[in-house]
Parts: structure tokens; C-alpha cells; sequence
């Protein structure tokens, strides 16, 4: 939603928008493009009187213990007859339609690779549009219109409003489309991975005939959405039979298509992940012309995103990172790239189960699987609905629980040495535990 009122704002309307405890980076972007960021939703801010209200998923008719509405101002719209719609609809209308739509839609990495995407794009001189779920360093902003016929946008699939339940992702039209990888998750919306496989071929069906699947040949879920029925060219990555492979160390390898080494990405990024993520962006950058060689030479410059394995800091020898990884697959993988990148230093894991899928409970069992190449882990356990000592207590020793941000704090501090990394991954701001380590630290 952040993206979209920068789109907004770019495209000249005057933009209010108001949530529940905004921060960064997200907060600094809206208030550095001139966005009048309200804390709360109250009604009083019916008297704004805007063209349009764009409603957001997080808004919901959830009443509290008392019968008071959560979201005031929603009523209060309803109430008036007020003109309203959801992001991804208003998305569609104003700014998707008519232009060749890239859609990177996937369960892990749609930011990292959409933020990819867009600056393959711009050094092949394309100028894309582009609304990314995060702030890529390449740019400095999460969302710009583009002066070119092409948009790059990160396609999610939850869902679109309290009025509208479908996955964001099929208002978006896309003729290029990345689906990374499908698995189980948003536990609060889905009752079943069957039930996300839906939504993501109600994605494929929008694709048109000349338009291309980008799919990651790994994954066994993407094979049985595109066994539902595919009307577009389809392009596979990943696999040893795929038309699209890499060989050599995730840092430095050879792109071949169709069996032939077509370019050579050596670049910062580590991790397995990233470099499926490459193979997908080449391959759908390759659907609009640019040659893999021009791709590959671009990667080569790309910074990541903001909060993707962010160093916030180093303190005698000791790096804290800040990441977003929430689900535990993320986590499994975020530390493996770490693993790879440090060798036999001491990974400190510390992190909160904070998506409404982790907060449910529902894969707390593969959290000690998902932490296996940590040396220790700290979990923050508040406002949870389960027992996470128990869930980590396969890990004995090496995991501790915190009930409070200090609490946790105080037990890293109690285990930390010269040369550790300090790995924090969550979803939302983790009420500041970086820069309150790295403060500790320097004491």
C-alpha cells in the first residue's frame, strides 16, 4: 500500500494514507514523497473528503471485546456511501492497464526477484514501471510509474480486501509471469496448499496466448497448478532438465538455455535462492528482448533490497542483519546463504514467528528444522498463542525463548563474542532489537 500512494503520488493526485504503527523503511519513504501518514483509523478523517479511498487488506468490520468497530473509518465509509476500492483494483485501472505487466508471484523471494527484474530493465534501457514489496537499493523507492510500455510488480497471493477475497495477483493481468515457488502459508486465509494451487492457476488463466509462464522446475506444487491447464508459452528454470540452468557456486555461475551457456553472472548475492531468483529474472527478461548477457551484466550491479540480509552494523567484529524472513522455509534458507557466506562463524539466530501463519501455530514443529545451521537461537515468544519453548525444545540448549524484546536482548548479550553474526529476521519491525544491539554492543 505504501508503493501504490507512492504511484499515486507520482501520477499527481494529492495522497493521505493512515495505518496502525508504520515504520521503517517504509515510513521514511512515504513521509520523504510529501504522503501525510496518519497513526490510526479514525473516522474524524472522513473530513478529508478524498476522490477515493483505496482500502488496503488489513482492514477488516472486526469489532473489539466492547462492540466497537476496529476500523472506524471503514464504517464510517460504508455509512456515507463513500467511494472506495481495493489496492490491487485501483492498481488495475490506473496504472496496469494497457502495459506489458511482469508479475513475479511465488511463496519466497517475489521482492527480491521483482527488485531483480525491474533492474535488469533499467540498465537494459527499458525504463519499467515497477511496485515492489520493499525498498531495492538499486532505486532508493519502492514503487515508480516508468516512462516505458513495461511494469514490473510483485504479485502476492493474499488476498485483496474484506470485499474481495481473491488473491491479489489476478487483477494484475500479467504477460510475463515468474511463479517462483508454491508452498503451504498465510495459514489465517488458506485451508490447504490445494487451496493456494487454486488461486495461482486463476493467475495462469489471465496469461494470454503470447505471453510466457516463467516456472521454477523444482517445485512439485507448480507442476500440478500448470497440469490444470495452460494457454501460454512455458519456460522452466531450475532443474537439470529445465531450459534454463545454472552451474557453478550461487556467487559466480554459468547461465545455459536450452543446454548452451548463453552468459556468466558473478555478483554479490549468495544462497541457492538468489540464484533461481537470477535464472527467473533472466528468463523473463528474455520474454521482452533484453539478451541473457545484458541481464547477467546488470545482476552483476544489483544491491538487494533493503531488510534482505541488511548489515545494520558491525561492533568488534560482531555484523547484525536485519532480514524478513518469517515463514520457515525463509529461515532455513536465509541462514544457509549466511552458512555459505561465513563459513565456521558462530550464526546467532534471533528471531519472532510473527506472520498470521506462524502466529497460528501452524508450523511451529519445523522451526528446529528450519534453525539447524544456527549455533543458537532466541525466539520472541510475545503474543503468542502457543508454547514456543516447547516447539524448540528439540534444539536442547541451544535455543532460548524471550517473552519481551529486553529479555531477548539480555540473552544474546549473555552469549555473544568477537566474530559472531547476528542474524534477526522478522516481518515487521522487531520493536528496534537492531539498533538496540548494536547500541549494547558498542557499551
Amino acid at each position: 500500500m505504501g508503493g501504490l500512494a507512492a504511484l499515486a503520488r507520482e501520477a499527481g493526485h494529492r495522497v493521505t494514507g493512515c495505518d496502525a504503527g508504520v515504520y521503517p523503511p517504509m515510513s521514511d519513504q512515504l513521509r520523504a514523497l510529501g504522503i501525510d501518514l496518519i497513526e490510526g483509523f479514525d473516522a474524524d478523517q472522513m473530513a478529508l473528503k478524498p476522490d477515493m479511498f483505496v482500502v488496503g487488506n488489513v482492514v477488516s468490520r472486526a469489532r473489539g471485546a466492547d462492540g466497537s468497530p476496529k476500523f472506524p473509518l471503514m464504517e464510517a465509509i460504508l455509512e456515507a456511501s463513500a467511494p472506495y476500492t481495493s489496492g490491487p483494483q485501483w492498481l488495475a485501472e490506473h496504472v496496469l492497464q494497457g502495459r506489458h505487466v511482469l508479475a513475479v508471484a511465488g511463496t519466497h523471494g517475489k521482492t527480491t526477484t521483482t527488485s531483480m527484474l525491474a533492474w535488469v530493465l533499467e540498465q537494459a534501457g527499458l525504463q519499467p514501471g515497477f511496485l515492489v514489496g520493499g525498498v531495492p537499493l538499486n532505486f532508493g523507492v519502492s514503487a515508480r510509474l516508468g516512462d516505458g510500455p513495461f511494469f514490473v510488480i510483485e504479485a502476492d497471493e493474499y488476498d485483496t480486501a474484506f470485499f474481495d477475497k481473491r488473491s491479489k495477483f489476478v487483477h494484475y493481468r500479467p504477460r510475463t509471469a515468474i511463479l517462483n515457488n508454491l508452498e503451504f502459508d498465510h495459514a489465517d486465509i488458506f485451508d490447504d496448499l490445494a487451496a493456494i494451487e487454486r488461486q495461482f492457476h486463476h493467475l495462469v488463466r489471465t496469461v494470454p496466448g503470447s505471453g510466457r509462464v516463467v516456472v521454477n522446475g523444482l517445485e512439485e506444487s507448480l507442476t500440478r497448478v500448470l497440469a490444470q491447464g495452460c494457454w501460454s508459452e512455458v519456460r522452466s528454470f531450475g532443474s537439470a532438465v529445465s531450459d534454463w540452468v545454472a552451474e557453478g557456486e550461487p556467487s559466480q555461475f554459468k547461465v545455459l538455455q536450452a543446454g548452451r551457456a548463453v552468459a556468466d553472472v558473478h555478483w554479490r548475492l549468495g544462497g541457492v535462492h538468489n540464484q533461481l531468483n537470477a535464472l527467473a529474472t533472466i528468463a523473463a527478461a528474455d520474454h521482452v528482448g533484453v539478451p541473457p548477457s545484458t541481464a547477467a551484466q546488470a545482476l552483476s550491479s544489483f544491491e538487494n533490497v533493503k531488510r534482505r540480509m541488511e548489515v545494520r552494523g558491525t561492533v568488534n567484529g560482531i555484523t547484525v542483519y536485519d532480514d524478513f524472513a518469517h515463514h520457515p522455509t525463509a529461515i532455513r534458507t536465509t541462514i544457509n546463504g549466511l552458512r555459505r557466506q561465513v563459513g565456521d562463524a558462530r550464526i546467532l539466530a534471533i528471531f519472532e514467528p510473527r506472520s498470521n501463519t506462524m502466529k497460528l501455530g501452524t508450523m511451529k514443529a519445523q522451526l528446529p528444522w528450519s534453525l539447524e545451521e544456527a549455533d543458537l537461537a532466541f525466539c520472541h515468544s510475545g503474543g503468542l498463542g502457543w508454547d514456543a519453548t516447547s516447539a524448540l525444545a528439540p534444539m536442547g540448549a541451544r535455543a532460548q525463548v524471550g517473552a519481551s524484546i529486553d529479555e531477548l536482548l539480555a540473552q544474546v548479550l549473555a552469549q555473544v563474542k568477537p566474530g559472531d553474526q547476528l542474524l534477526c529476521m522478522s516481518n515487521g519491525g522487531f520493536g528496534g532489537i537492531h539498533a538496540k544491539l548494536l547500541q549494547a554492543l558498542k557499551g
